[in-house]
């Protein structure tokens, strides 16, 4: 039996490049999708969208970023609102690093650009928070420049059509490929197309526009190389406690330092080895050992972020005091309230098990032994 071979590879002559743009912009235009970010060409409005896209899909961003927008309508509001509220905004969005850079950017742009985005690449890729990706995007976008602004989904189109193997070279082909009259329609057409036809595993060849010049198509070979360096996963368990007392929740606020400092939560943590979870939730409630009680497992719900897979048992707990006896650090919350505090996705799955809501995040496993 005999196994046909991929066509070998090609380079792409120069003239081909022009007929990529014309048809990928030709595309964009008649394809392009009605995002609300896409209706300014406020430099605020498209930086706010643009750190709320990395490492989030389209469809979480958009109610946040019309919630955002009417909170903080300038880069003035944003860098003197109070931090709190700028996190509890982002509550739910995960990542908070990019809310905190977001803030500490408005603050040098303030200080140093006189309120106003600075417009240059280099400039722009100083700012706290800002990459290549986002200083490509508002470049491009805002300010018309040819800078390239490769995300996840124009890297696949352009290692498909090229069969780049090199990270240097896919980013040299980005370089030499965008338009210089369009360069933000270009971009924006990249990533379109590839969240739209060129999809990870079943790619939809047949509407692409640029099929006939494809290396991947026309090899029939789609697999993709990750440049990314290899990262093992850590799984983790880390129990939370439901704590409720006449429609308040608990919370814990975290310390000022570290992860997510300053922010409030489902108490809990993570388990060490030898612990059961129980044991592990008992531990980190040892301040308010005495007056709170477990009295069911709810469930469990699972969260991933970066590098760590973390499973949750989500106790429920009853107490029969008020904060006052918990000390500093302790708040309860209306269950109403609650959007009002930054809490971490992790955090609002728990709540939303429990407590029930437009959806559970988790399954419900009652009958687990923990």
């Amino acid at each position: 039996m005999s196994t046909a071979k991929p066509a070998p590879k090609r380079s792409m002559p120069t003239f081909e490049f022009s007929v990529i743009r014309r048809r990928l912009l030709r595309w964009y235009d008649r394809h392009k999708r009605d995002l609300p970010w896409r209706k300014t060409r406020d430099p605020y409005a498209l930086w706010i969208a643009e750190t709320m896209l990395q490492q989030t899909q389209v469809n979480t961003v958009v109610p946040y970023y019309r919630s955002f927008l009417k909170a903080f309508p300038s880069l003035r509001a944003l860098d003197r609102a109070p931090r709190e509220k700028v996190l509890a905004l982002w509550s739910g969005l995960g990542y908070y690093r990019r809310a905190e850079n977001l803030k500490k950017a408005a603050r040098v742009i303030a200080r140093e650009h006189q309120g106003r985005m600075p417009q240059e690449f280099n400039t722009l890729r100083a700012l706290p928070g800002i990459g290549d990706y986002t200083a490509g995007a508002l470049a491009s976008i805002v300010f018309n420049q040819p800078h390239p602004a490769l995300d996840g989904n124009a890297r696949r189109v352009l290692q498909r059509l090229f069969h780049a193997q090199k990270k240097t070279e896919l980013n040299e082909l980005a370089r030499k490929l965008i338009s210089r009259s369009r360069p933000g329609d270009f971009n924006q057409a990249l990533m379109d197309l590839g969240s739209q036809v060129c999809l990870p595993q079943q790619p939809n060849c047949f509407a692409c526009p640029c099929n006939r010049l494809c290396q991947a198509h026309l090899s029939g070979s789609y697999q993709l190389r990750d440049f990314r360096a290899a990262i093992k996963s850590v799984e983790i368990i880390w129990p939370l406690a439901i704590i409720l007392r006449k429609g308040r929740i608990l919370l814990r606020r975290r310390a000022k330092k570290g992860l997510l400092a300053g922010l409030w939560e489902i108490p809990g943590g993570e388990k060490m080895r030898g612990e059961a979870p129980r044991q592990a939730l008992q531990r980190q409630l040892r301040s308010v050992n005495g007056v709170c009680r477990m009295t069911r497992l709810a469930g469990e719900v699972r969260h991933s972020i970066t590098r760590y897979k973390i499973r949750s048992p989500i106790f429920v707990c009853s107490m029969s005091t008020d904060v006052s006896a918990l000390g500093a650090g302790w708040r309860w919350v209306a269950l109403a309230s609650l959007k009002h505090y930054p809490l971490s996705s992790l955090s609002i799955k728990a709540v939303k098990l429990v407590t029930g809501g437009p959806s559970h995040a988790g399954k419900q496993r009652p009958s687990r032994v923990i």
